[in-house]
């Protein structure tokens, strides 16, 4: 038996996926941080007032991960069996671009675990660094591959 995404006032529900079979999901999201480039020097160089931003970006994005389910209403919670943080800048720009990969087993996919992940890791680098530069800028976050389920294999083009 399957549900409709609406009851009977037209409200949305949560979608029953019960019926649906585990599989190995994987979903790798990008937001994107600009700042000075003297601001990203800072933080790579680890000389910001409030600390080492990556490895604090990092834990801050994993931890989102796992909390999807309590900041998108309608999302399932999963048990999410691996979460990664990556970065990679652009010092001549002062651009950090912030890429989270989340992958579980499971009946439904990951991508807006990976979408939080990577949105809240971008928002830490701009708490951490903003005392620094009060001009920085989330540009974007986007999903660019997903992977398991149904629908199979997205990738988004250059």
């Amino acid at each position: 038996m399957s549900f409709n995404h609406f009851d009977s006032k037209g409200q949305a529900i949560m979608v029953d996926i019960s019926a649906k079979q585990p599989s190995l999901r994987t979903a790798i999201a990008r937001s994107t941080v600009k700042m000075k480039p003297a601001t990203l020097q800072m933080v790579v160089d680890g000389q910001l007032a409030k600390g080492d931003v990556l490895g604090v970006a990092r834990l801050a994005g994993i931890a989102a991960a796992k909390k999807t389910p309590d900041l998108i209403p309608l999302s399932h919670p999963l048990a999410l069996h691996a979460v990664g943080i990556d970065f990679c800048w652009d010092e001549a720009i002062g651009a950090i671009t912030v890429d989270a990969t989340v992958r579980a087993f499971e009946r439904t996919g990951v991508e807006m675990e990976a979408m939080v992940a990577a949105s809240v890791a971008a928002l830490t680098i701009y708490d951490m660094c903003k005392g620094q530069d009060k001009g920085i800028t989330i540009t974007e976050t986007l999903l660019l591959f997903k992977e398991g389920g149904k629908s199979g294999t997205y990738r988004r083009e250059a």
